[in-house]
């Protein structure tokens, strides 16, 4: 038998698509150009809130034996009770030291003087009504009519319809001041209005 001459096979080489290739160039072009702008766009400054006090760094922790004093102005952080209060609306006031808790995860504690008029207070929890982390509730002998607070920051407001408290809400409620993104602001302590 004779041996049969085996052929080397030539390896098969893609037909290049001069096509298919400048518009795979052009997307990751235009994707890096896209993720420019956004990153420049998330470097920029925002534009500050009138009236907005930073409270700096606050300290954290859990002290179940922790009483937040009342003051003028609900507190925007500190040590706290180791439960957080559940988010959502209060007719009562709700006590600070789980209400910070609920800060320290995200939320957003809008609070009111007890005699504010009771559209103002109706305006109120429908602007609550349907959103997630925010607590509304009464707070005894504070200065202002309205009081927004997150995590070391705060703002002072005339009335329910101040348009800087919406602001407020979608800068810091689960914002850049969040010491703890991600939990929960329910199955703590608290039985909200549905």
């Amino acid at each position: 038998m004779a041996k049969r001459k085996q052929r080397k096979r030539q390896p098969v080489t893609p037909k290049r698509n001069p096509r298919r290739t400048t518009i795979i160039i052009g997307a990751i072009i235009l994707g890096v150009i896209a993720l420019g702008y956004l990153l420049y766009l998330g470097l920029q400054p925002a534009e500050a809130i009138a009236g907005l006090v930073n409270f700096g760094r606050q300290t954290r922790g859990h002290d179940s034996a922790v009483q937040i004093e009342f003051s003028d102005l609900p507190p925007t952080g500190g040590t706290h009770n180791p439960a957080w209060q559940n988010c959502g609306i209060y007719t009562e006031p709700v006590r600070p030291e789980n209400a910070v808790h609920s800060l320290e995860h995200g939320a957003a504690w809008i609070t009111y003087q007890p005699d504010l008029p009771t559209e103002e207070i109706a305006a109120l929890q429908d602007f609550v009504r349907g959103q997630t982390f925010i607590i509304l509730s009464p707070y005894p002998d504070q200065r202002s009519p309205v009081v927004a607070t997150a995590w070391s920051v705060q703002i002072e407001l005339e009335s329910a319809t101040d348009s800087r408290l919406a602001d407020f809400i979608d800068r810091y409620r689960l914002g850049p001041t969040t010491p703890e993104l991600g939990a929960t602001c329910s199955g703590g302590i608290g039985d909200p209005l549905s």
